[in-house]
């Protein structure tokens, strides 16, 4: 990087790997798939989301990550919307997945029984 120039240029390059990163959608669902997601069930989760929005062409992108901190929790699936809004939905299995995706992807409705804000009443 030599300029103002070249900084802009490797700007643009980033945004536009993000963007096909993401799809160009309203929402990112991300599941959280380290060693604990895995064993607390996230697999079905992740293999429903993915399988529920093909069917419905719902507009969101399905993304997975490791560890989210919470163990106690998972299945985690954190939902973002594009105006920077994050829901963290814990416990989750696939019908509650594919109920989130109905109500809160299509419909823009949040299940809050389902959140973490939720869950840490219950505690």
């Amino acid at each position: 990087m030599k300029s103002l120039e070249d900084l802009k240029k490797m700007r643009e390059a980033a945004l536009k790997k993000v963007e096909m990163r993401e799809g160009g959608k309203d929402y990112r669902v991300v599941v959280g798939m380290a060693t604990c997601g895995i064993a607390a069930g996230a697999r079905p989760v992740l293999n429903r989301l993915v399988e529920e929005t093909a069917m419905h062409n719902y507009n969101c992108v399905i993304t997975q990550t490791g560890c989210i901190g919470m163990c106690v929790y998972e299945p985690i699936v954190e939902v973002y919307d594009k105006d920077g809004g994050h829901t963290t939905y814990v416990h989750m299995t696939p019908e509650k997945a594919a109920e989130m995706l109905e109500e809160h992807i299509a419909n823009g409705r949040v299940i809050e029984k389902y959140t973490v804000n939720a869950a840490k009443k219950e505690d």
